[in-house]
């Protein structure tokens, strides 16, 4: 059996591949910062994402992290969101917010009504062409 080693995503360093996708330093870096973010919202539930990050130098993205892993919940914290993940709206539950939910499944419905209309008239979606060459 061997060593599962990579680079961490986070600092760049050689690691072995454990319990975590990051580097041991990282992992009590991650730590710190969670520390931080959950020390700050003792004392503030009036917080936002934005004063959050500035006040700790925590990512939004590393404290929406949180969120997602349960770690931070929005019990409690009425002006805390984090970023739908199509265009950034704050949003406090699922990935998306609504307007780009409601657009994601006008999109499936039209491509599922096209694909009924294709398979009703026998005709198929657009050929695709592809050249595989080899390389020298």
């Amino acid at each position: 059996m061997g060593l599962n080693v990579a680079n961490c995503p986070r600092c760049g360093k050689v690691f072995a591949q454990g319990l975590h996708d990051v580097c041991p330093a990282c992992v009590k870096e991650i730590e710190k910062e969670y520390e931080a973010c959950a020390e700050f919202l003792r004392e503030n539930k009036g917080t936002n994402m934005h004063d959050l990050s500035e006040s700790t130098g925590v990512t939004i993205r590393q404290i929406t992290k949180f969120i997602r892993e349960g770690r931070i919940s929005l019990m409690g914290l009425p002006n805390m969101g984090f970023p739908c993940e199509s265009c950034g709206m704050m949003i406090r539950g699922g990935s998306l917010c609504d307007n780009c939910r409601s657009n994601l499944q006008k999109g499936i419905s039209a491509i599922k009504g096209d694909q009924d209309v294709r398979e009703r008239s026998g005709t198929q979606g657009p050929k695709w062409n592809f050249e595989i060459k080899k390389r020298d």
